[in-house]
């Protein structure tokens, strides 16, 4: 229902104080010691909002589907953001984990690329020529998170009409991926039992990672985050400039060289000095602007779509099941913890955002560690979901 024949607010500078206000007020109400708001954001966290509320904004005519506000979000906040966040990437402790764990997240990772394809393969013929960058948008969001998600947007273009029932799919699908991995938390116990799962090794790295975090942090001051800004706007506008320079093709485009090459950057540095503006909050700072980026995501979407477009949701489960009979037939062989289940999934589906809220479910303590899973899907999301992609163009040009 459209409340208003013209988006009531049009500057992009309103827009943007609009989105801001929203995504501040999500994480007020999502940080409340209330009980009740507590436990709706514990099973609706505030990131389903992030995209909900600017997507209804749109349906409703407050903002528009469209501003230059969107595009210079996408093109110039995300490196930013992902840059930032990637300076955490602590790669020697996640290889802490061992191969059980990596090969856990690997598993979900080739279920989500291999996955897009075949459902896109069997829902094509109901669906328009352009469905497979919707593919790809959604393979960036399941395999690392918005970051990447906004990144194959980009690289591929994907229409609006494509995009809203795949922000929906996004949403309701993986969300309620979530939910089920929540509920399943109750039964670890038994699931280990029966899997004959070794538990010791998570809780030694969360250990070893709670001292280390709490050792290092430091009170953010002026120097630190005008450190922090100077390097990522610097370092992602130079990457922009290079990346302009290359060659392309109808997925790597611009945007997406300046997210693989930001990304090996990020992972570089983490292993360098530089890493230690993290001590101050870096990936905060990140995070801050990869949630706006979010909220222009959810502002391009309106729900007028999805009402037109059901297959989207039933391609996103057929897809979204094949990614789980991937990932615990690899438990069932590795005989892994169903926690490495759990966080190497949602590593994947959710990325940095909700792989320490289903650790925490399992286990307060153990939230670092599905970050360092959610940092993994970070890590690897933008190369595989560019693979995913393509293998999606290759299944399209079938039909057309």
């Amino acid at each position: 229902m459209v409340f208003f024949s013209t988006p009531l607010i049009q500057d992009p500078m309103a827009i943007f104080a609009y989105l801001a206000a929203v995504v501040g007020l999500i994480f007020v109400l999502g940080e409340s010691k209330n009980p009740f708001l507590q436990k709706f954001f514990h099973y609706a966290p505030p990131l389903i909002w992030t995209y909900f509320i600017p997507m209804l904004s749109t349906t409703v005519g407050i903002i528009p589907d469209s501003s230059d506000l969107y595009s210079f979000v996408s093109t110039y906040i995300l490196p930013v953001g992902l840059l930032l966040l990637l300076l955490s990437a602590n790669v020697p402790a996640t290889l802490k984990l061992g191969p059980k764990a990596i090969m856990m997240f690997l598993a979900g990772t080739v279920g989500v690329i291999i996955g897009g394809p075949i459902a896109l393969a069997i829902f094509q013929p109901f669906l328009p020529e352009e469905a497979w960058t919707g593919v790809a948008a959604l393979a960036g969001s399941w395999i690392g998170g918005s970051a990447n998600m906004a990144a194959l947007i980009e690289a591929t273009g994907t229409p609006d009409f494509v995009l809203s029932p795949i922000i929906v799919v996004d949403t309701v699908v993986g969300y309620g991926w979530m939910g089920i991995m929540i509920f399943l938390a109750s039964f670890q116990h038994k699931f280990n039992k029966w899997n004959k799962a070794d538990n010791s090794i998570i809780q030694k790295v969360n250990e070893d990672m709670g001292e280390l975090q709490r050792k290092n942090s430091r009170p953010i001051d002026v120097p630190q985050l005008a450190a922090i800004l100077g390097l990522g706007f610097g370092v992602a506008y130079v990457v922009r400039i290079f990346a302009e320079t290359l060659p392309e093709t109808s997925v790597l485009s611009a945007g997406t060289w300046t997210i693989m090459i930001i990304s090996a950057v990020g992972i570089l540095l983490s292993f360098t000095k530089v890493s230690k503006l993290e001590n101050y909050g870096a990936s905060k700072v990140g995070y801050a602007g990869i949630y706006i980026l979010l909220a222009t995501i959810g502002a391009k979407a309106d729900l007028a779509y999805v009402v037109e477009a059901p297959q989207y949701v039933l391609m996103g489960i057929v897809w979204l099941a094949i990614h789980v009979f991937i990932i615990f037939l690899a438990a069932r062989l590795l005989r892994a913890p169903l926690f490495f289940v759990a966080v190497g999934s949602q590593g994947n589906i959710g990325g940095t955002s909700s792989a320490p809220v289903v650790a925490s479910v399992f286990q307060p303590s153990l939230a670092p560690v599905g970050l360092l899973m959610g940092i993994m899907g970070n890590v690897v999301g933008t190369y595989a979901a560019v693979a995913c992609a393509m293998l999606a163009e290759w299944v399209s040009s079938f039909y057309f």
